[in-house]
């Protein structure tokens, strides 16, 4: 796809293996952190043209096609406080570590502007926040999917998330995750190795071995075998964006109940993938000291070992 950063709006050429996709879908895989509906009304409201000329959602895009979008200013929201309670498994003056739910959004964006774990961290906290990364996550320093559940850090000031985020960036960070995969793992022990980043097609997705990836390892163990399952521990030496989803996927193994990566389908209605965050061990950003936490199994997940996979 060329990109025409000259004209006042964003413009783009369609490739031919965008061609024949409908136009209010095409724009949602462009910009995936906006809705199919939100283009649906620029559509309407005549803000997206095709080839100057003004299209309906359901127009199929051909090759050569020039999408004209204009985007209208994003409007400021004020992000609140929340009494939502928190599963807080560690705190001192300059950090916390919480067992975040099921469900739980880390940080606002469309759609999830109330409910989320910054709305509740910023309860909890009053003023004692970091603010580095602006007031849309403060305190956050890294982040785990929303149906993810486990431990995650959230620093009560700049010094501490610095200390915290050069540990993440050098990938010196323990971190564990526990999840049940489809299929029966043969190898008690493995690593899975591939670049990963955005899908070409489906900018929702990740994928590994695209261009322009990142380096992504995962190491797993074998914890139990089910009849067509396996409850798997994972370890981290990178932390990309949906490394174990994507990775576990790529072998042919995605994660029970994920939606994006699998097919989602299960006898247990699920809400997504079951991935736990289980452990997360890193430098006290004061004393220097080596800090591990652990979070405990989510109680959806010690009854799902229970019943028959």
């Amino acid at each position: 796809m060329k990109i025409f950063p000259e004209s006042k709006t964003q413009e783009f050429e369609v490739t031919s293996e965008q061609a024949g996709e409908r136009l209010d879908k095409i724009l949602s895989l462009i910009y995936p952190d906006m809705s199919r509906s939100f283009f649906q009304k620029l559509i309407k409201d005549q803000q997206i043209l095709v080839n100057q000329v003004p299209k309906k959602s359901n127009y199929r895009i051909e090759a050569g096609d020039i999408i004209s979008v204009s985007v209208p200013k994003a409007e400021e929201i004020e992000i609140l406080p929340e009494n939502i309670p928190l599963d807080i498994l560690y705190e001192d003056n300059d950090l916390l570590v919480v067992n975040k739910p099921k469900g739980m959004v880390v940080h606002p964006a469309a759609g999830h502007y109330s409910g989320t774990l910054v709305n509740a961290v910023m309860f909890h906290c009053k003023d004692s926040l970091s603010g580095i990364n602006g007031v849309i996550r403060p305190g956050i320093v890294h982040r785990i999917d929303m149906d993810t559940t486990g431990a995650l850090i959230v620093c009560k000031n700049d010094s501490a998330h610095v200390k915290i985020a050069e540990q993440i960036k050098v990938h010196s960070v323990t971190r564990r995750y526990l999840g049940i995969v489809k299929g029966i793992v043969a190898q008690d022990t493995g690593t899975v190795e591939g670049t990963i980043g955005r899908h070409p097609i489906d900018r929702k997705k990740m994928a590994v071995n695209v261009a322009n990836g990142k380096s992504a390892i995962t190491h797993y163990q074998v914890i139990q075998r089910f009849s067509s399952h396996t409850f798997l521990e994972f370890e981290l030496e990178t932390g990309r964006t949906h490394q174990i989803r994507v990775h576990m996927a790529s072998i042919g193994h995605p994660l029970l109940g994920d939606m994006i990566y699998g097919n989602g389908k299960n006898s247990w209605k699920l809400q997504g993938q079951t991935l736990h965050a289980a452990v997360i061990g890193f430098l006290h950003p004061v004393s220097s000291q080596y800090l591990e936490v652990i979070a405990p199994l989510p109680e959806y997940f010690k009854a799902l070992l229970k019943k028959p996979l």
